[in-house]
């Protein structure tokens, strides 16, 4: 490989992040991603010969260094359903250039396993969590687990290191708005960083109605009459969410906006799933297979040919089309396929 090759799509969006899903499999059943009545018992999951070991996902990440990608996240379905998955962590952490390797969880694993993920060379760790309340929390996750058992993961997390800890909430009205208060001053006392996210319509599984959206003005609103908040500025270009600190020193909480203030035009994201395709956005809608490349005798020089000519290309920006009412087309990947 030759030096760096700063490479920009259509709309002139340089390729700062990767994605990588490693597991299509996830032991939870959030209607958002995989609702039950979808992903029932009969659901065929990837065979393992389609999911990219652990070498073709740590060249592809070589690979892309040089292309602009700095920033790499460990998701799935749910990643710490991957067999040693400390393995790759390793070995991606060790690729010269990457400055943050991070993982997204849902947590039910984390307390077994954080630990070893430390010592692999993880340096952060975000946790999906809905609900502090035990019933909501069990009725999201679409297969009863327990509340105190994520609750540990997190614990355990911090004691390994990996902190702070993010936060992930998707806010859903009409099943867990209602506590939104309780997660902030949860994540205040406990230090933690907290994101509140709009309810996306990504995949075509999840029954997605626009009404039970709540607006992050919404959210901000409602946090905003407990505890004073202050605008943040972004700590990097393209950064998704919008962040805010609380005024009595107690940390920050931010807002991921997809929906009621889409922001494609600072996207710097590619998402390789775990079958091997390159996908260029979250809504994406079909994706670029490089196992072809990965398992013939092609070279690192024709794997970044073709990658560098799929982000060229690239113009999409479906959360401001569908803000301007542009609708339709084939259905979209599902998300435990793309890793959110």
């Amino acid at each position: 490989m030759t030096g760096p090759v700063q490479v920009l799509d259509q709309l002139s969006r340089p390729l700062r992040d990767l994605r990588v899903s490693v597991t299509d499999r996830c032991n939870f059943r959030c209607q958002y991603c995989m609702p039950r009545e979808v992903f029932g018992p009969g659901f065929r999951f990837l065979p393992r010969s389609e999911v990219l070991t652990f070498e073709e996902v740590e060249r592809v990440v070589r690979v892309l260094v040089p292309l602009g990608v700095s920033k790499v996240r460990l998701t799935g379905g749910e990643p710490l359903l991957r067999r040693d998955l400390p393995l790759l962590v390793r070995q991606l952490s060790s690729v010269p250039g990457i400055r943050d390797l991070a993982l997204t969880t849902n947590g039910l694993l984390l307390g077994r396993m954080a630990d070893h993920l430390a010592e692999a060379g993880l340096r952060r760790v975000t946790v999906s969590l809905d609900s502090l309340d035990p019933a909501v929390f069990a009725e999201m996750n679409g297969v009863g687990a327990r509340l105190d058992v994520v609750v540990a993961g997190i614990e355990a997390a911090v004691r390994a290191g990996l902190r702070p800890v993010k936060l992930n909430c998707v806010v859903r009205r009409g099943l867990n708005d209602a506590g939104l208060l309780e997660l902030a001053a949860f994540a205040r006392d406990q230090g933690h960083v907290l994101r509140f996210i709009e309810y996306m319509d990504v995949g075509e599984s999840h029954g997605w109605r626009l009404d039970e959206v709540v607006p992050s003005s919404e959210v901000l609103e409602r946090i905003g009459e407990r505890w004073e908040l202050a605008p943040e500025s972004p700590t990097y270009p393209g950064e998704v969410a919008s962040r805010y600190r609380y005024r009595d020193g107690a940390g920050e909480v931010g807002v991921i906006s997809s929906v009621s203030q889409p922001f494609c035009g600072a996207c710097t994201r590619l998402r390789l799933s775990a079958d091997g395709h390159l996908h260029t956005c979250l809504f994406s809608r079909g994706g670029t297979d490089l196992r072809p490349t990965l398992r013939s005798t092609s070279g690192d020089l024709q794997l970044s040919q073709l990658v560098q000519g799929l982000w060229r290309r690239r113009s999409d920006r479906y959360s401001e089309e569908r803000a301007q009412g542009v609708v339709g087309g084939p259905p979209k990947v599902e998300m435990s396929y793309l890793g959110g």
